[in-house]
């Protein structure tokens, strides 16, 4: 069959260039009539419309399972530094020997400090204590009446005010006082084996305290292992006078610790020891570092199978619509036209599948907890497990330029999941196709 092209196509042709030129990266009408049509395709269709339901579900979930686990893997990491600063700071001077004599002095170098917006003196000393013949390993913790106060909002039972000087009261964490069994108003007994040299050897010292308040910080080791009493009431527990065992140490940037206190470590050399919280925790940090990296690496891969699905829907739609591409070819549309017309097409799959993995992700993390209690229920398993991984809850803390940076992954493996097909639609030949027409 000979085609002859009628004025019309003619004019129609000579529309489609002036548009083009003056219009390279935008759609013409025509062009994203096309592409609208194509992206519902008809009722004869219904397997290339399946594929592309599927390439929109793959991007979604991609999408989604990357901004969930990197969100919690971001919050996990966020909490555990909160909590733990919570309780030591950012980081600590320790006298060789564990006793800090001259402590007034360092403190007030500390303070001095630029980047240092904090420093107390701290006590921290592993003990036993005793209750209803009951023994646990506990670290008895002295404080300043600052510090004390700073743990109001992790009250659960009990009144912190209780805690003064020689009053001994004390305030113990919640999973020490399930296993013991002590409850506000008990007394507990606190073991010092370092006690009195007498004629008989040496008699581990023995204290009673009542429990004023139970705290509950968030993490496992913190709520069975601590016990919170004065600095005046630890001094004469552990029998070391006027001394102190640290100073701990808040900066006004965590991550810059090391750079921070590096001037205070030089002044000290060879009386103390700083640490920071990168070097007390960071057999914990690391693994959660690389464990970060390695689950992006791998929940990427999602992604890319989610592009080769837009891939290969968007070469079936090629070789279906062969017939009328070569016919929209002889009416006068460009090669550009074709290849706008098809990446439009495909790269559209991606964005709607984005966007419906951002509003899935978003979904999943405002409910997380309430799922893991659901799978729980239905698995019979503890699957947050406080003892295995410090915290109570599952965290969640969502970091705009990562979810930015997956946004750009997932829409630029789509485009160029289109290129290979788009490129193939507009180099069709129409006389090739329509010779036996």
């Amino acid at each position: 069959m000979r085609i002859v092209p009628c004025r019309a196509a003619a004019y129609s042709h000579g529309s489609f260039s002036t548009t083009q030129s003056a219009h390279v990266l935008i759609l013409t009408p025509f062009e994203w009539m096309i592409a609208k049509r194509y992206l519902l395709p008809g009722k004869g269709e219904a397997f290339i419309a399946l594929v592309a339901g599927i390439s929109v579900g793959v991007v979604m979930l991609s999408v989604a399972m990357l901004i969930v686990v990197m969100s919690v893997m971001n919050g996990f990491r966020g909490e555990l530094l909160d909590k733990i600063v919570g309780l030591n700071g950012h980081a600590i001077v320790q006298a060789y020997g564990g006793r800090l004599d001259n402590w007034e002095e360092v403190l007030e170098e500390v303070k001095q400090a630029p980047g240092v917006t904090d420093a107390s003196p701290l006590i921290e000393q592993p003990l036993l204590t005793s209750y209803n013949g009951r023994v646990e390993a506990i670290l008895a913790r002295g404080e300043t009446d600052e510090s004390i106060a700073a743990l109001a909002d992790k009250i659960v039972l009990g009144n912190l005010s209780e805690l003064q000087a020689g009053a001994s009261n004390v305030a113990i964490g919640t999973r020490l006082a399930q296993n013991i069994g002590a409850r506000v108003g008990d007394t507990i007994t606190i073991i010092n084996p370092q006690g009195r040299s007498t004629p008989f050897g040496t008699v581990p010292r023995q204290i009673g305290y009542n429990v004023s308040a139970i705290f509950e910080v968030g993490i496992y080791d913190y709520d069975q292992k601590f016990v919170i009493m004065p600095m005046e009431d630890a001094q004469t527990l552990l029998l070391i006078g006027d001394a102190v065992g640290m100073i701990e140490i808040t900066v006004d940037d965590p991550d810059e610790v090391g750079e921070i206190l590096a001037p205070v470590q030089e002044k000290l050399a060879g009386q103390a020891v700083v640490s920071d919280w990168k070097t007390i925790n960071s057999t914990l940090f690391e693994a959660l570092q690389v464990e970060r990296v390695a689950m992006f690496f791998a929940l990427s891969f999602m992604v890319v199978v989610a592009a080769f699905n837009i891939l290969s829907s968007l070469v079936m739609l090629v070789r279906a619509k062969t017939r009328d591409i070569a016919i929209m070819r002889t009416m006068g549309a460009s090669r550009k036209s074709l290849l706008k017309i098809f990446v439009t097409t495909g790269f559209t799959v991606g964005v709607i599948g984005t966007v419906a993995g951002l509003l899935l992700g978003a979904l999943i993390l405002t409910f997380r907890q309430q799922i893991v209690s659901v799978i729980e229920v239905v698995t019979g398993q503890n699957l947050w497990d406080p003892s295995i991984r410090f915290l109570s809850t599952l965290p969640s803390r969502t970091d705009p330029w990562e979810v930015a940076g997956i946004v750009a992954l997932a829409l630029g493996l789509s485009f160029l999941a289109t290129l290979y097909p788009a490129l193939k639609a507009s180099s069709t030949d129409p006389v090739q196709v329509l010779r036996y027409e």
